[in-house]
């Protein structure tokens, strides 16, 4: 990426940085999304979803729900088929279904990807700004306090968009069924039942975010200072993005098991009429999955999530970064213009 200008007439604007976002969320998930399509139908393949179920889809940039009954997700797992392995799968899946398979899951994360992104690297850009005018411009806790913030922002506006969608996914409500499903349950359990499983959200994402950028600002400074760069390059935003998204994937990952253990006990509770268990708070499960597991129970799918995150994080910065150069130079062109 070429030099930026220093005029703030120059840097991307608030809706260039949404549509910067937005493309970075579109190309992470043509990209990933194939590889958890292939994970899914594995799991498939050797533990079979019952009616009714419902397993954790994640693509690296956002993860939700899919109810094992009716609704798109059915074509991740009605052929569970004869899969020696990724490779094989690949192939086969491709050979007897169509390239298009590799993508059935495509517009599920698309529609919750997009908004949060949107949210959330917008946000994280527009709180560097007004924090670097009022502290110290270098302060490299500044990445931190703006990351955390703007994931508990984007977590927070898009939870209940989480828990509509499955619902309607499940159940293949019409919009005035699902109206007056919303407005039954918020009339009995009040409005913060539209946040439910958001606190586990909240514990996994907003550490994530805050380690994740503090290591990719470091990182992009000490490799833009390493070849003597101005402004961090696509390589330099790629390999800053993966490095600092497997540090965080690796740290938080305990967080994400009580995630996934949370979404999926809710769920199944909702959808089978299973009696929800008393142990439901975050540390309650965390001693639970210990005292039956071991410490290693809380790293459970370390390598699976590090082959995800690490590419997803790696391709959403860099196409963000290089959507925000492309800006400004159009910009600086603009301007320049009589």
């Amino acid at each position: 990426m070429a030099e930026m200008s220093d005029s703030n007439l120059d840097k991307p604007s608030i809706v260039q940085q949404a549509i910067a976002s937005c493309c970075g969320a579109i190309i992470t998930s043509l990209f990933v999304t194939p590889l958890d399509v292939i994970k899914t139908r594995l799991q498939a393949q050797s533990n079979p979803f019952s009616k009714g179920k419902c397993f954790v889809y994640s693509n690296g940039l956002m993860d939700h729900i899919c109810v094992c009954e009716n609704g798109d997700s059915k074509a991740w797992y009605k052929k569970p088929g004869h899969f020696k392995g990724t490779l094989d799968a690949f192939v086969k899946i491709i050979q007897i279904e169509g390239i298009k398979s590799l993508w059935s899951g495509l517009p599920p994360t698309l529609i919750m990807a997009l908004p949060t992104t949107v949210i959330y690297f917008t946000c994280y850009d527009q709180l560097c700004e007004a924090l670097k005018s009022r502290l110290a411009k270098d302060d490299e806790y500044i990445p931190v306090l703006a990351g955390s913030l703007s994931r508990f922002g984007s977590v927070t506006v898009v939870s209940p968009l989480e828990l509509i969608r499955t619902r309607m996914q499940y159940r293949n409500l019409s919009y005035n069924q699902l109206y007056t499903c919303i407005s039954s349950k918020v009339a009995a359990d009040g409005w913060f039942s539209l946040w439910r499983g958001w606190s586990s959200t909240v514990l996994r994402d907003v550490p994530f975010s805050a380690i994740y950028w503090y290591n990719y600002e470091r990182f992009k400074k000490m490799l833009c200072k390493e070849v003597g760069a101005h402004e961090p390059t696509f390589f330099i935003a790629f390999t800053s993005g993966a490095a600092a998204g497997s540090i965080a994937a690796v740290v938080t990952l305990p967080f994400d098991v009580v995630k996934t253990h949370r979404q999926t006990e809710l769920w199944e509770s909702e959808t089978l009429k299973i009696p929800q268990r008393d142990c439901t708070s975050t540390w309650a499960i965390m001693r639970k999955i210990v005292a039956k597991n071991g410490i290693t129970g809380l790293f459970a799918g370390i390598i699976p999530r590090l082959f995800k995150v690490a590419p997803a994080c790696a391709i959403m910065i860099s196409t963000y970064e290089y959507g925000k150069s492309f800006f400004s130079h159009l910009n600086e062109k603009m301007n320049q213009r009589p």
